[in-house]
C-alpha cells in the first residue's frame, strides 16, 4: 500500500479546530434537539463535504428543527422552500420582475432579477417529493452548479450553498417519485427514527416546560469554508479507496460476485458517482472525528446513507417487501467477506 501523506502544518492545525468546532455544534444543537446523535453527524458530514442530503422520516420527528438549528450555530442565511403541488419553478429561484424608478425626475421602468428563497447558504426544501418533476428540476442547476438561469442570464448562489431537503415515507397521495437524476445530487441520504424511551420522556417534558433554549452561533462561515475546503486535502487509505469502489461495484446487477439480493432486486446500481460519494463523505468523517486519514471504518459508516438512494429496485423487491437498506447491508457483508 502507498504511504500516506501526512496531515501536517496548518492542516494539521485546522484539523484540530475542525474537531473542535463540530463538537461546539454538536453541544448547540443538543440544546434543542433530543437524541439524534448519529444524524447530526452525517449532517455535520454533509456540510463540511459542501454536500447536499435528504433527510427521510415520517413527520414530527425534528427534521426541520435539525436543520434551522445548525443554520443558527452556524450562523447561515437560512431558507425554506414548502413544497406544494402548485409550487412553480419561479417560486424556487426568483424571477424578473418589472420595477420603477426615477431618473432626472423621471419616471423610468426597468427590469431586475428578484432572487428567490434559494439564494440563502443552507435552504430547507421541506416535503420535496410533494412537488411536479417540472419544479423539482428548478434544484438540479442549483445542487448540480450552484447557480439558477433566469432569462437566460446565469446568478450565482451565495458561498457556502448546500440544499437539505426532507422526504415523508408514509404519505403517499399527492406526492410525486423523486428522479434518479436528482436523487443522484444528494450526497447522503439520512433517515430520521423515532427516539427512544427515554428521549421521547425528556422531549415530552422539554417542549412543554416554557420557552425552549437559544442556540448561540458558534461557527463562523469562513471557518466553515476553510473546513469545508480541507476535506480534499485529507489523505484516504488506499483500501479504503478499494473498498469503496468494491462496494459501488458490488450494487450493480450482473458484476461479478454480487450478493443475491443485488441479483434478484437491483435494477440499476450506483455509478460511479457512488465510489465518489463513498470517499468523500469518508474524508469528511474522518475531519470530523479530527482523524488526519480517512480509512475502512469511514467508508463503511457512510455507505448505507452514500448508496441506498442510488439504487434503482425493480417490482420484485417491492412485491417482497426489501428496501434498499437491506440491499446495501447485504453489499456490505459481503464486500466485507
Amino acid at each position: 500500500m502507498a504511504a500516506l501523506s501526512p496531515v501536517v502544518g496548518g492542516d494539521a492545525l485546522l484539523l484540530e479546530r475542525s474537531a473542535e468546532a463540530c463538537r461546539r455544534l454538536r453541544a448547540q444543537i443538543g440544546r434543542v434537539v433530543v437524541g439524534h446523535e448519529g444524524v447530526v453527524d452525517l449532517l455535520l458530514v454533509t456540510l463540511l463535504a459542501r454536500g447536499h442530503a435528504l433527510l427521510v422520516g415520517v413527520p414530527g420527528l425534528a427534521k426541520t428543527l435539525l436543520v434551522s438549528s445548525i443554520a443558527e450555530a452556524l450562523d447561515l442565511a437560512f431558507g425554506r422552500v414548502q413544497f406544494t403541488p402548485d409550487l412553480l419553478p419561479a417560486d424556487i429561484t426568483g424571477t424578473d420582475v418589472l420595477s420603477d424608478s426615477e431618473e432626472d425626475g423621471r419616471i423610468r421602468q426597468r427590469i431586475g432579477f428578484q432572487p428567490g428563497p434559494i439564494f440563502k447558504n443552507l435552504v430547507l426544501a421541506d416535503e420535496v417529493n410533494r412537488t411536479p418533476p417540472k419544479t423539482q428540476a428548478a434544484l438540479l442547476q442549483a445542487m448540480q452548479e450552484r447557480c439558477v438561469t433566469v432569462g437566460g442570464v446565469t446568478h450565482p448562489l451565495p458561498d457556502p450553498f448546500q440544499v437539505f431537503a426532507t422526504r415523508n415515507p408514509i404519505e403517499q397521495e399527492g406526492t410525486y417519485p423523486l428522479p434518479e437524476a436528482q436523487l443522484d445530487r444528494f450526497l447522503l441520504e439520512i433517515h430520521v427514527e423515532y427516539p427512544s424511551v427515554d428521549e421521547e420522556r425528556e422531549i415530552a417534558l422539554r417542549t412543554t416546560s416554557g420557552p425552549g433554549a437559544v442556540i448561540e452561533p458558534v461557527v463562523r462561515v469562513d471557518e466553515l469554508r476553510e473546513m469545508g475546503a480541507l476535506v480534499p486535502r485529507v489523505p484516504v487509505t488506499d483500501a479504503a479507496v478499494d473498498f469503496a469502489v468494491r462496494l459501488a461495484r458490488l450494487s450493480r446487477p450482473g458484476e461479478t460476485g454480487v450478493p443475491q439480493e443485488v441479483s434478484d432486486y437491483v435494477r440499476f446500481g450506483a455509478g460511479p458517482r457512488g465510489s465518489q460519494a463513498l470517499v468523500l463523505a469518508a474524508k469528511a468523517r474522518a475531519v470530523v472525528r479530527g482523524e488526519p486519514a480517512a480509512d475502512v471504518e469511514d467508508v463503511a459508516a457512510v455507505a448505507l446513507p452514500a448508496l441506498r438512494h442510488r439504487l434503482v429496485l425493480s417490482y420484485r423487491a417491492d412485491v417482497d417487501g426489501v428496501g434498499s437498506s437491506e440491499v446495501v447491508r447485504a453489499v456490505l457483508r459481503r464486500a466485507g467477506s
